[in-house]
């Protein structure tokens, strides 16, 4: 996957990175904090600054310990939170590391690192694109519309969203109930 790039969810005003897979028009949206919105869009937009950044530090760290960034992988979303893994490379053996998401493409911008996300990820939370769409401005137009009607909400699992019909349905059977007793007094 690659950066696509970060946009804003219009009504919460949180920042969006939106990945795009290499090969198609499947693009996976993931809600970031500011901090690391700002960190991932300075890298991308080659602006230098005078002292190192926390994402900056991290890298150099890792480069002086002897170590590389082998890759990013962004693993699940569970609960509205995606998870990423951070693996590094180290005496010929690699490290996996919990990592958050936005933190992970922080680094991957400084460093190069390729970027994956799970299969199954993708295949449960994508957006599709129906043609390829060479205009970026036509796709970040089409993206804006798409976060003109979602929230993170919609971004969890089919299980809590069954968990959440049987409330509705538990909450119908507490208002019949109630109006059965309104009717006996």
């Amino acid at each position: 996957m690659v950066i696509y790039g970060v946009s804003f969810d219009v009504i919460g005003k949180q920042p969006i990175v939106l990945l795009k897979t290499l090969e198609g028009n499947r693009f996976l949206p993931i809600w970031i904090g500011h901090p690391e919105a700002a960190a991932i869009l300075i890298k991308l937009q080659g602006t230098t600054l005078p002292r190192p950044m926390t994402h900056d530090l991290l890298a150099s760290v890792i480069i002086d310990l002897e170590a590389e960034i082998a890759r990013i992988t962004v693993t699940e979303l569970r609960e509205s939170t995606f998870y990423a893994t951070l693996t590094l490379l180290k005496d010929g053996g690699e490290i996996d590391l919990d990592a958050r998401p936005s933190d992970a493409l922080a680094l991957a911008v400084r460093t190069d690192a390729p970027i994956f996300a799970s299969d199954d990820l993708v295949n449960e939370n994508a957006i599709e694109f129906e043609r390829e769409i060479d205009d970026t401005e036509e796709i970040v137009d089409s993206f804006r519309d798409f976060l003109d009607s979602i929230n993170p909400e919609d971004f969890v699992t089919a299980e809590v969203s069954s968990d959440a019909a049987n409330e509705d349905d538990m909450d119908d059977d507490e208002d019949d109930e109630t109006e059965d007793y309104d009717e006996e007094e």
